[in-house]
């Protein structure tokens, strides 16, 4: 069995023991039928409800179209074929559609669930046509829309008193926008609801203010569709530069092969050397500071290392207390030390750059 072979399970147990009836699968959405079984699979407990007389046994039309397969839009070229097979599946009138609700959410009868979702098959494709223009397959977009379909027969609730088509479009056109964000670029996008909404309007915006040509936007052009989108301008300038693709940095300039992109790019940070120097002066500098402090006497320097050096400084209260004198008695030793310190630094920066000028020259 290869990867592009439809898959097709045959005589698995559901949850209760019985045996399943046969289910084929689009290859990417086979792990879809495995978290959702109870929907996909027509268990034999309606089989047996036929012999006990059971109002949720099947007759003979509706044991075919619980044993029969989904179709399968294995590519582009048998899309016709799928689309004439789904149109086989007759649609629901809405007492027929509220009693299969009914039954599958009371009782948890797969055939009305298969039921519901065979005969809504056709809205699946109506909607994934209107994403077609993002160069996606349209087997996989297709197969994603079953797969919000399923979730909303499964959520579904027919006392609410609307439509499952009503109902199951807004899980469809999420399954579908979900696996556009995610198969787009390689680069993650589209993690905001705003930043949803403009990727996938921003094509007609452009289209409505006739701004078709490639490359960035005008100022007014990027202003007036913010404005239409109810977004920032800057996240329109983003996404119009996202919709163009990834592009490697491997790309050549030309056709002749010279120079690729990454060859353009500037890089901001500092050099090496920059990095080097600035490092060695920070040395220079912590060096210094450690021999000025020898200037000071030691309530200088006690008081000094409090309120300058420490990572939480100390209160002039609390330094008052510690040494018997006023607070502002305190204030002066520091602005005094501080000083010292400025002067005796400077003395100590200049007599390290006297040696390092000499050798530089000789």
């Amino acid at each position: 069995m290869t990867r592009d072979d439809p898959v097709t399970s045959k005589g698995e147990a559901n949850q209760s023991g019985r045996p399943a009836l046969t289910l084929t699968v689009p290859p990417r959405r086979l792990y879809s039928a495995k978290l959702e079984p109870h929907i996909w699979a027509a268990s034999a407990a309606g089989q047996e409800g036929v012999a006990r007389g059971s109002p949720l046994g099947r007759g003979p039309k509706e044991e075919k179209m619980a044993s029969s397969a989904l179709p399968v839009l294995a590519n582009e070229g048998g899309l016709s074929r799928y689309l004439d097979e789904i149109r086989k599946f007759p649609m629901l009138e809405p007492s027929e559609e509220y009693m299969l609700a009914k039954r599958w959410r009371e009782h948890g009868d797969s055939v009305a669930a298969h039921r519901l979702v065979t005969s809504h098959l056709r809205l699946v494709a109506k909607i994934a046509m209107g994403y077609r223009g993002y160069g996606l397959p349209i087997s996989e977009v297709v197969s994603e829309g079953n797969v919000g379909l399923m979730q909303a027969v499964k959520r579904f609730e027919p006392d609410k008193g609307f439509r499952l088509a009503t109902y199951a479009m807004w899980w469809i056109k999420a399954a579908i926008q979900e696996y556009i964000l995610r198969s787009w670029s390689l680069v993650k996008m589209g993690t905001t609801a705003n930043q949803k909404k403009l990727f996938f309007n921003l094509r007609k915006a452009k289209g409505r203010i006739s701004a078709l040509d490639e490359g960035d936007l005008r100022p007014d052009q990027v202003k007036q569709i913010a404005t239409r989108l109810g977004v920032t301008e800057q996240d329109v300038v983003d996404m119009n530069r996202r919709l163009g693709g990834d592009v490697s940095l491997n790309t050549p300039l030309r056709e002749e092969g010279e120079g690729e992109w990454q060859d353009w790019l500037v890089d901001d940070s500092a050099s090496q050397e920059t990095i080097v120097v600035a490092e060695q002066e920070g040395q220079n500098r912590l060096a210094a500071l450690r021999d000025a402090l020898s200037v000071l006497n030691p309530r200088e320097r006690r008081i000094f290392e409090a309120r300058r050096l420490a990572e939480d400084p100390i209160t002039l209260e609390e330094l008052s207390t510690e040494f018997g004198v006023s607070r502002e008695r305190v204030r002066q030793i520091e602005v005094r030390a501080f000083e010292k310190i400025q002067e005796a630094v400077k003395k100590n920066l200049a007599a390290r750059e006297v040696p390092r000028a000499a050798a530089a020259a000789g």
